[in-house]
Order: C-alpha cells, then sequence, then structure tokens
C-alpha cells in the first residue's frame, strides 16, 4: 500500500503522515532506517544539552521520543491486529521524557537503539497481509488503521529531524 492509498488520514497524526514519501510502506520504513545513515552525527554531539527555547528537549531526548513512540505504537499495531478492541491509552511524551535517562547516553547508543527497533518495526509490518494493514483501532485521538500508523512514524522521524535542522543547528552559529 502507497501512502496516497490510504483511506483517511488520522485527523492528529497527518502532518506526519504527510512527510512521507509517496511510496510502499515498506519502503517508507526502510527509508527511515536508512536517514539514520545520513545524520550529521558530530554537529549533534556539539549541541550537547543545547535547546532553541526553554522546556524543550535535546538532541539526546528527541531521539529518545522517537524510540518510545515507536516502540509504543509497535504495540498499538500489534495489538490492534490480533483483534484488541479497547482504546489504548496515550503517553505523556513530556514525562517520559523527564524520565529518559537520555541524556546520560551517548548519541551513539540512542541513533543505534532506534535503528533496532526501526528493523522490529520493519519485520512487524511485513508479517501484516493486506487486509491486516486496514484494520482499524482506537486510540487517545480516534480510530486509525494500522497502515496508516506505518506511514506515520516514519513522518514523525522526519518531522523531529526538520525540527533539528531549523530550529538547533542554528545554535552552532551564535
Amino acid at each position: 500500500m502507497k501512502r496516497s492509498q490510504l483511506p483517511t488520514l488520522p485527523e492528529y497524526f497527518d502532518r506526519y503522515i504527510n512527510m512521507t514519501d509517496d511510496v510502499e510502506l515498506l519502503d517508507a520504513i526502510q527509508k527511515s532506517i536508512d536517514e539514520l545513515d545520513t545524520i550529521p552525527i558530530q554537529k549533534w554531539r556539539a549541541l550537547g544539552d543545547k535547546v532553541y527555547a526553554p522546556g524543550k528537549w535535546t538532541i539526546h531526548e528527541i531521539i529518545q521520543h522517537l524510540i518510545d513512540a515507536e516502540r509504543i505504537f509497535s504495540y498499538r499495531v500489534l495489538a490492534f491486529s490480533r483483534g484488541e478492541t479497547q482504546k489504548l491509552p496515550s503517553f505523556d511524551e513530556d514525562e517520559y521524557a523527564k524520565a529518559s535517562n537520555a541524556n546520560n547516553r551517548t548519541l551513539e547508543s540512542l541513533i543505534d537503539e532506534l535503528k533496532i527497533v526501526h528493523f522490529s518495526l520493519y519485520t512487524l509490518f511485513h508479517s501484516f497481509t493486506p487486509a491486516m494493514l486496514e484494520i482499524m483501532g482506537q486510540g487517545f485521538k480516534g480510530s486509525y488503521s494500522i497502515a496508516s500508523i506505518g506511514f506515520m512514524l516514519p513522518g514523525h522521524q522526519r518531522w523531529h529531524f526538520k525540527l533539528i535542522e531549523e530550529r538547533y543547528m542554528p545554535l552552532l552559529e551564535s
């Protein structure tokens, strides 16, 4: 299934889904894995704990957030694919960031973990049939299909990488 074949875009996640290319779902996930090899690691490391505004996450916390979100949404698609009918709970991303210990980890270890989580997501989606991709589940912001989550996660990474480029990288010049 290509992104343009999604019957609906969940309102909250449309901004992420629209950041993915109109390619097959597994290709979108693979591209998110490949993008990790293009991270300008030296520049990101040079940022240290700098943030562009008070209360914003560090680079380490952003990567940890991507890891956490992907694990949570992987559970959700697994649950939906197995027939879960309960509305699955939300999570407080800011509280998760505070409790993550991300700032005491190396950037390399976080990126390595994100790669592993991406590979796991890829294999999970590879196991789904076309019919399974259309299964709808209930989340905290309404209902969404397994496929829409599959496209949302690579777009979510792109969203945050774009923010890093636009808001964090200029901090190196000041």
